[in-house]
């Protein structure tokens, strides 16, 4: 499909009012080519919560940057600026030498809480969950280790995407 064909079918089946496109971010080690779900994550009150970078010798630094620079320019169909709140990026984490898709973007909203990844790094997991709380508030926020996880590439949200309807 074109990406116009793409735009097209998801306003008709899904009642959307308009597509945004991220042209930029992509996690090393992450083997979805870039799921919504590792990046950013539409919140309440108009609020998008990204993933950050802020080691230049990072090698995700450029391209994050440049999303980020993209998040900026989006507006909401009020012609508003979305409310943008930066999640930091963990630091690697390698397995047999491949560095693993940890981000702090893949937790799962339930009913009352909002679970989240974190990766056994207390500085950064603490403010990842003081910034995922601050986009939810009046939900419990609960931390919950993913370093088995990411070792499958994915992460809390990812995890629930296989679950089969009955």
């Amino acid at each position: 499909m074109t990406k116009e064909q793409i735009e097209e079918r998801l306003k008709r089946e899904l009642h959307a009012k308009r597509i945004l496109w991220i042209d930029h971010g992509n996690l090393t080690g992450d083997d979805t080519d870039g799921h919504i779900d590792t990046l950013v994550r539409i919140c309440p009150e108009d609020t998008l919560l990204y993933v950050g970078c802020d080691d230049p010798k990072d090698e995700q630094y450029e391209d994050l940057r440049l999303m980020e620079e993209q998040l900026k320019s989006f507006r909401t169909l009020d012609g508003k600026p979305y409310r943008l709140k930066r999640l930091p990026m963990p630091r690697p984490i390698y397995e047999d030498g491949d560095r693993l898709p940890a981000t702090y973007a893949n937790f799962l909203v339930i009913n009352g809480a909002v679970l989240c990844p974190t990766y056994d790094q207390p500085d950064l997991d603490t403010e990842a969950l003081r910034i995922i709380g601050e986009a939810f508030p009046g939900r419990e926020i609960v931390g919950i280790d993913c370093r088995s996880v990411i070792r499958q590439h994915g992460s809390l949200h990812c995890c629930t995407m296989q679950i089969p309807e009955k």
